[in-house]
């Protein structure tokens, strides 16, 4: 027998051996958790995937390819892939480019991107950056980057693709499925730093308006600056725009909640497969603004955090919601970092409003519907990024005519319940306008 042979014997039976004493911890914590099922057997499940590995070793054509942590890495990105597609493995590269993400400044497009049935899809733009100046809109299924197919792509290799030093371009294709039109876009990276809360302005009759594009950790305290210099002006009512917001910071989004929302009340819960686990989000300071006459204007870009506040704020008859069903991203995802600096990305609970709607696939439905059409709001987005007054360039679209139909329709709204409010409580709606 070759010294070589031995020593991959001992080896395999040293990997048996392990295999068989981390099963036998795994299997004991697994009955705690989860029904035991004659079908679901884990020695003989883990019987069955080590075969499998020998014989991929043993039989695999190019034997570069079928080292054991290949083979194990590719097999849980199978596994966590199969589950969901927020829930994915991520080997030692791709879990530092996401602890990196939390640096704030990227070389990027400036997209927030998720899988919807299995397609890589922008949730939104975010407004200033590349993408946005490209002309993407939530949606939009990138089908292709770099000339290559998005199919079978997990969220971070798209991350990774998409993302690369200032500078650099990356073409995508993209389908609209609002239009059924493939469009090709080539696109320069760019530092992406995003200002969370701006446009902060007094409409007519006492209409104050604010956009939030993003919750992060400033979010909250700019809002109610923001807000608060409204109301030195005269604001007696206010319109909160959330379109295109895909969110961000969980503790944001329950920090902006609870400036309008009665100290005490729930926010938003999560709910997991171990009921013992539920967490629930409450308000637990003095609202800031409780009786503010409020609409609140959502979209399909409108995600996650955003549609936690939204949500909230809807269940507790606190804001009316104008514009079309919000995205529906709503589960939470844990991360478990493993020993050899991977890790797995691993759904663990699901966000649910306090009505107990489920965000995530369902969105959150406005209160009042008002449609608007892809080209419409492609128009309105350039318009929003021209400076005030500008002359459109040679070539460039007339922009004037284009209405917001969603926003009009909100100060109408917004009129109308000021009035209600100013009979119901005159000397609350006075005392605002001095």
């Amino acid at each position: 027998m070759s010294v070589r042979y031995i020593g991959r014997s001992l080896g395999w039976a040293l990997l048996v051996v392990l295999l068989g004493g981390n099963l036998l911890i795994g299997s004991r914590l697994y009955s705690q958790e989860a029904v035991y099922s004659p079908q679901d057997d884990a020695y003989d499940s883990m019987a069955l995937f080590t075969k499998a590995i020998e014989q991929i070793r043993q039989h695999y054509v190019d034997d570069e390819k079928v080292s054991y942590t290949d083979l194990i890495y590719g097999a849980l990105k199978g596994m966590l892939q199969s589950l969901d597609s927020h829930s994915q493995f991520l080997d030692p590269d791709m879990y530092r480019d996401m602890k990196d993400d939390t640096s704030g400044h990227f070389g990027g497009l400036g997209i927030v991107i998720s899988m919807r049935d299995g397609i890589l899809t922008v949730v939104a733009p975010m407004e200033g950056t590349p993408g946005f100046h490209a002309g993407l809109l939530s949606g939009d299924r990138i089908i292709e980057i770099d000339e290559k197919s998005t199919e079978g792509l997990s969220l971070q290799e798209a991350v990774r693709k998409l993302r690369g030093p200032p500078d650099t371009d990356v073409k995508i294709r993209v389908l609209r499925p609002k239009t059924n039109e493939f469009k090709e876009m080539s696109i320069t990276r760019a530092i992406i730093t995003v200002e969370s809360v701006k446009d902060a302005s007094l409409l007519d009759d006492g209409i104050g308006y604010v956009r939030v594009t993003q919750f992060n950790a400033p979010t909250a305290d700019d809002l109610v600056q923001a807000i608060e210099e409204l109301e030195a002006q005269g604001m007696r009512g206010l319109i909160l725009d959330f379109r295109n917001n895909p969110g961000g910071l969980l503790n944001a989004a329950v920090d902006v909640a609870q400036k309008f929302i009665p100290r005490g009340q729930l926010i938003v819960y999560t709910k997991g497969r171990d009921e013992r686990r539920q967490q629930r989000y409450v308000s637990r300071v003095r609202p800031k603004f409780p009786d503010m006459p409020m609409v609140v204007l959502v979209n399909e870009g409108s995600a996650s955090a955003s549609e936690i506040v939204a949500g909230a704020l809807q269940d507790h008859r606190r804001a009316v919601l104008v514009g079309e069903k919000t995205f529906g991203k709503g589960s939470v995802q844990s991360v478990l970092p493993m020993e050899d600096g991977s890790a797995l990305r691993l759904t663990t609970a699901k966000y649910y409003t306090p009505s107990e709607r489920r965000i995530q696939d369902n969105g959150i439905e406005p209160d009042v519907v008002v449609p608007i059409s892809p080209d419409d709001w492609r128009k309105l987005l350039l318009k929003r990024s021209r400076p005030e007054n500008a002359e459109p360039l040679e070539g460039e679209e007339d922009l004037d005519d284009v209405v917001d139909v969603q926003l009009q329709r909100a100060v109408d709204l917004l009129k109308g319940i000021m009035i209600f409010e100013a009979q119901r409580h005159p000397d609350r709606m006075m005392a605002r306008h001095r």
